[in-house]
């Protein structure tokens, strides 16, 4: 392999793009520093390329170590460390460059293999050292010429980090700088919302460079970097993403993980071409944290919250260029509680009208007066079904999706109270009538067959009549049928708008009222009845009711059928 020369300041060590594969991590420390004391470790050890973030991974207990090399004094330097998942240990020493000598007196700098062998066993000046989980930076603007080496360390676990590194910090600036005052505040509170603002970044609004934010929401704590983010949405390899043209890393750490080395490395600095995911990684549990990222707005309202919930919001300020990103300073807060809804009571045998607004809740109380042992809830839905939950002294006897009519039948127990909690639909305001009673035999609502639909008959409709059926059930009940005329325009939507099942026949007008009949059958199968309506007008449509009325006097209509006399006989 020829020797790598590079005449830049900041000498970049690169490593072999060979199809050799790199050896993988060990955790056999007698072997690890046996690696080390060899010469063969400068060989197998990843390089730290100039003004590029490298993505990697640190086996706990297990030092790794990065170089690279400043060949002129006074030379500017930052150095950016960036924890993931894990605290970690850092430290950046320099060891004084070996003297050039080169056979022919040329007075070109040495190639690698030379330097390498030249390299002192010394650990050479300690410049700066750290150890926590916060991203920390060491910068000088005139650094000493020298091998530079970077040690990392984690010892509570195995984990992902990041390092950038640069002689031109002034220049490049790829990750965005935060505003004066880099808080979010919290404008607005509610049950289920929270409103976040804050300062847009001096990289936006001076800089004029593409800037995004990113939220993110969790219940735990809040996050140092998107990095961190990233470690907990997967608790895999989440740095293993399909790098930028410029912006990434050594094959080395994709040798390391199952990739295969690339042979061809890119023309631009820091450029490294990725190869493809190597490995499958199989599914992890749902994480309870959401990030959404706003584009370059300062302000953003989070939805679709708890009541009565502390939630952490962090805010990063991404360079869509670099994809680099910076932490605003994160907050929290608990929304607010949810409005204490006055119970309703209910009265032993008495039906009860019940309205909810869109996406509401409605809690009733049953406390019977005296020992029974069962107790009935009758819920009659007039819209949209309904969510009903019912607690004894706190249990949970019973949790439904209520359409049309339902009837609940439940143990009772001696001076028990009951809590009833109906949650109203997503699609508007809900309307109900619900019974409770200790005393099986009072039913207030009729009974109803599985399929309330009106049928028409096309083949009997003449000029002046049309003939429909419906069905019945084994229990003895009054139907009435109403007839009203409606235009020729008259759509399903209009007839979905007035299908409120809980208006009886009192709300109807006497001229639209066809007749009224008793009906069951003991046999459910032919529990049907038929009924030709006359009196109509030729090519008219008319909207059919049927309405059944239980022995309380409660009524509960059918669903609403839209029929059409034929214009010509």
């Amino acid at each position: 392999m020829l020797p790598l020369r590079c005449p830049l300041p900041f000498l970049l060590l690169l490593l072999p793009l060979g199809s050799r594969p790199q050896k993988l991590p060990t955790r056999d420390e007698e072997l690890f520093q046996m690696q080390i004391r060899d010469k063969a470790f400068f060989h197998d050890s990843s390089v730290i390329p100039d003004g590029a973030e490298i993505s990697s991974y640190l086996f706990r207990d297990t030092p790794k170590r990065y170089f690279f090399v400043v060949e002129e004094d006074n030379t500017p330097l930052a150095v950016t460390v960036t924890p993931c998942d894990a605290p970690l240990e850092w430290k950046l020493s320099v060891q004084e460059l070996p003297e050039e000598a080169s056979g022919e007196g040329s007075g070109d700098p040495e190639p690698l293999e030379q330097q390498k062998q030249q390299i002192t066993n010394e650990e050479g000046t300690e410049l700066f050292s750290y150890k926590g989980n916060d991203v920390e930076y060491f910068v000088s603007s005139s650094s000493p010429s020298g091998l530079y080496q970077l040690d990392l360390l984690s010892t509570e676990k195995d984990t992902h980090f990041k390092v950038y590194a640069t002689t031109t910090p002034e220049s490049d600036q790829p990750y965005p700088e935060l505003p004066y005052d880099p808080r979010i505040d919290v404008t607005s509170l509610g049950r289920t919302t929270v409103t976040l603002a804050w300062k847009p970044s001096p990289t936006a609004s001076l800089l004029r460079q593409p800037i995004q934010y990113c939220i993110v929401i969790n219940k735990e704590h809040n996050f140092k970097s998107l990095c961190a983010v990233e470690a907990k949405l997967s608790s895999d390899d989440a740095f293993m993403m399909a790098p930028k043209p410029g912006l990434d890393f050594s094959p080395f750490d994709f040798a390391h993980f199952g990739f295969p080395a690339d042979n061809n490395s890119g023309k631009e600095r820091g450029f490294l071409k990725p190869s493809k995911f190597g490995r499958q990684t199989s599914p992890k549990p749902r994480v309870d944290l959401h990030r959404v990222c706003i584009g370059n707005k300062n302000v953003f309202t989070v939805s679709d919250l708890k009541p009565d919930t502390q939630y952490y919001f962090d805010m990063f300020a991404v360079n869509t260029n670099t994809n680099m990103s910076t932490a605003y300073v994160g907050t929290f807060a608990r929304t607010k509680e949810e409005a204490k809804q006055k119970t309703v009571e209910l009265k032993d045998g008495k039906v009860t009208d019940v309205f909810i607004k869109r996406k509401g809740a409605k809690f009733l109380r049953f406390a019977p007066v005296s020992s029974h042992q069962k107790v009935t809830f009758s819920v009659h839905s007039c819209l949209d079904a309904v969510q009903i939950q019912v607690r004894r002294d706190g249990k949970l006897l019973l949790s439904q999706s209520v359409e049309g009519v339902r009837q609940f039948q439940l143990r009772g127990k001696a001076k028990a109270k009951y809590l009833i909690r109906l949650k109203g639909s997503k699609k508007g305001a809900s309307m109900l009538k619900i019974l409770a009673t200790t005393r099986p035999n009072k039913q207030s609502f009729p009974s109803l067959p599985e399929d309330t639909r009106i049928k028409a008959f096309d083949k009997l409709r003449t000029c002046s009549s049309v003939t429909v059926a419906w069905l019945g059930t084994q229990e003895r009940n009054k139907f009435c049928i109403y007839k009203r005329e409606v235009d020729d325009n008259y759509n399903e939507e209009q007839k979905k708008r007035e299908q409120n099942q809980c208006l009886g026949p009192d709300t109807r007008k006497k001229s639209e009222k066809v007749l009224c009949k008793y009906f069951h059958s003991q046999n459910i199968q032919k529990a049907v009845t038929t009924e030709t309506i006359r009196g109509l007008q030729p090519g008219k449509s008319y909207l059919l009711d049927v309405y059944v009325i239980g022995h309380g006097g409660h009524s509960v209509k059918y669903q609403s059928k839209l029929v059409k006399t034929r214009k010509f006989c």
